[in-house]
This record gives C-alpha cells, structure tokens and sequence, in this order.
C-alpha cells in the first residue's frame, strides 16, 4: 500500500477521493498531486490519463471541468497496467 501526499490546498473536485483508492493499490508507492491549471475545453466528468514515464512512475494527467492537474505517481508496474487500474477505480467512484 502506497501513500497519497496532500502539499497544495486546491484540487479538482473528486480528486482526492479517488487518488485515495489509488495509492491503496498494491505496488503503486506514491501518488502525489501537483500544478492546478486551466485548460482549454471542458471534460463533464474527472478523466485521469496516464501521460508521459519519469524516474520511477509515471506523470499523470487530471481533467474535470475547465480544470487540468498533474499527479505524480511512484510505481514499478508499467503504463498499461496503471491505466487500467486508475480507470477500475474511476469506474468504481
């Protein structure tokens, strides 16, 4: 079981609930949420993408609304397989 670091005081709405369930997958080490932006477009409801690899997880890709957020995630499963675990947990919420 992981660990779901909180650093920032703003979130997309539903983030961290469904991070929470993330970090409690087994090999996922860390999750930790980063810069809050506005994006171009709307998504209706929270959309998580997996993005690009970086030293030890993956960088990941947070939508809802007008809103985009990055979140960092420490694990040694493959990008495949995390994706496919965040849209169960998606799926689930």
């Amino acid at each position: 079981m992981g660990r779901l670091v909180i650093t920032h005081s703003s979130y997309i709405d539903g983030l961290i609930e469904v991070l929470k369930k993330v970090s409690k997958i087994k090999n996922i080490q860390t999750v930790t949420p980063g810069v809050l932006k506005k994006a171009r477009g709307k998504s209706e409801h929270l959309r998580i993408k997996v993005s690009i690899k970086t030293i030890g997880g993956f960088k990941l890709i947070a939508r809802k609304g007008s809103m985009t957020q990055e979140v960092f995630v420490i694990t040694k499963v493959d990008q495949k397989e995390l994706q496919k675990m965040i849209e169960n947990v998606l799926k689930n919420h």
